[in-house]
């Protein structure tokens, strides 16, 4: 007998009124709570099984497909099955459990959607497909530059970037955004936060005003709080940012923070006559656009769209770019392409905040777009992304049916589901959201995007993430999870 099955204990009382394949679910239940079944322990086969328990496969097989539509097991093909990577906390051992009881602390609407965590539990928005990157290529990238590491290397990296990193920076966005700037305008920070702090450190000054949009990115939002600055939340509809409706609430606002490719979470784009308005009152009021260009790169419907930084010709817009969110998080690697006024300022706040991301890491990315794997890639996931986008949306539309409202997305690698309000009025994402964080979705309620109080007009849903889903088997088993949390 294997240490698993010996875990499991999988003794069965055929005298028992509660049939077979219900006794080998509590089994497998019961060794999880107690911790001796373990996320990514692999069970036994289903074939290896019967045998031991002298039952039919049929039997073990059902028992195994409701413990993975609960979320306790994954299958992953010929590799097998697995205790499931994503454990609800409901079933975590109940002495774990009672100690995070105890450390919880009552958490504000503006925290909740934060509460998603860090880790990789499904339908986390913002999330490559992290089975899909070329993991064997980038291996021997980094392999290579740390067999060849040389002296210089070994030294402090440049503050403001690895110069070759911003070279073929300057030179894609060039070619896929129609931004025109050179390698000297790049800055590679440590992810979309360090990239904030060097804009405010190098152009704000002290009671500035931004424009946010409302409903908008919570993690940058939370930064920008912290960091001092008064947040002006302007409405998003079908054009993207209300321009007329940000200059009758600030018309002097020092920032405007936008996601005008793929609106950050509801997917609208920047009208072309909503960019012009909004670079027009830049350069009027002397204010600095903010471009998070997070995942424009994801289009599923002709090129990707320009970058609004290509039509500002005063130079008044600060593009921001990662490479989380197109290759992987774990790299935390970013970009800011400076205005040509501010780079000497710039340049001088780099040697100051910190020493810069490390050196093989920004070599190894450079080689990676040099050598055309990163061109390969973006176009293999737009395929992949184009594909798990559609799959997932209809899983959510034969779960819900009219309770809810799905329209896939144009790009980007997520979703918004829109609930339908029934006749108790709108319904409470937010407590939807908080279930299915319970049962490991990393998941979160729409209206806790909104800066402002929520209100009847506020929109209720769950911004959901696709590109890890990976087949309609694995769609229909999330969407009814989310059911499950809506259902209460």
């Amino acid at each position: 007998m294997t240490p698993t099955e010996h875990a499991l204990n999988l003794e069965i009382d055929r005298r028992k009124a509660s049939p077979i394949y219900l006794q080998i679910c509590e089994r497998f239940k019961a060794a999880i709570a107690a911790g001796h079944l373990k996320p990514g322990d692999r069970v036994p086969a289903l074939r290896g099984l019967a045998t031991q328990l002298n039952t039919a496969r049929g039997t073990v097989e059902t028992a195994y497909n409701i413990l993975v539509d609960e979320g306790y097991l994954q299958m992953r093909g010929a590799a097998g099955t697995f205790v499931s990577s994503s454990l609800p906390d409901s079933v975590m051992c109940t002495s774990a459990r009672k100690g995070r009881e105890r450390a919880d602390v009552p958490r504000s609407r503006q925290a909740a959607a934060a509460d998603i965590g860090h880790d990789a539990k499904p339908l986390r928005p913002g999330l490559p497909a992290l089975d899909a990157f070329p993991r064997k290529v980038w291996s021997r990238l980094v392999m290579r530059r740390a067999r060849s590491v040389d002296l210089a290397s070994l030294t402090y990296p440049d503050p403001a970037g690895y110069g070759p990193l911003r070279e073929r920076i300057a030179t894609y966005l060039g070619l896929s955004r129609g931004v025109e700037c050179t390698p000297e305008q790049v800055f590679v920070t440590s992810g979309y936060r360090a990239s904030l702090e060097l804009v405010l450190r190098g152009l704000a000054k002290p009671d500035d005003s931004a424009w946010f949009e409302e409903p908008g990115y919570f993690l940058a939002r939370n930064f920008l709080v912290e960091a001092g600055l008064k947040l002006v939340p302007v409405p998003i509809d079908h054009d993207g940012l209300d321009v007329d409706a940000g200059q009758t609430l600030d018309a002097h606002a020092r920032f405007a923070i936008v996601t005008p490719s793929h609106q950050s979470p509801l997917g609208v784009t920047l009208s072309l006559a909503r960019r012009m308005k909004l670079l027009d009152w830049a350069q009027r009021a002397g204010s600095w656009v903010v471009e998070d260009d997070y995942d424009s790169e994801f289009r599923y419907a002709g090129r990707p769209l320009p970058a609004l930084k290509s039509l500002d010709v005063n130079d008044r817009v600060i593009y921001c770019g990662t490479f989380s969110k197109v290759l992987f998080p774990g790299l935390r690697l970013s970009y800011v392409v400076a205005p040509e006024r501010a780079i000497a300022r710039f340049e001088q706040l780099t040697k100051s905040m910190n020493a810069g991301p490390p050196h093989l890491l920004q070599a190894a990315v450079a080689d990676f777009i040099a050598q055309g794997h990163f061109a390969r890639h973006l176009k293999r996931m737009r395929a992949l992304y184009a594909e798990r986008r559609g799959v997932f949306a209809q899983a959510l539309v034969k779960a819900f049916g009219d309770r809810a409202s799905i329209e896939p997305p144009s790009g980007g690698m997520h979703l918004v589901m829109l609930f339908n309000a029934d006749a108790n009025g709108p319904v409470d994402d937010l407590a939807i959201a908080a279930r299915a964080r319970e049962a490991g979705l990393a998941v979160s309620g729409l209206s806790s995007w909104y800066l402002g109080a929520r209100t009847k007009r506020t929109l209720r849903g769950m911004v959901l993430g696709f590109a890890n889903v990976t087949d309609a088997a694995e769609a229909a088993r999330l969407a009814r999870m989310l059911r499950r949390a809506y259902d209460g």
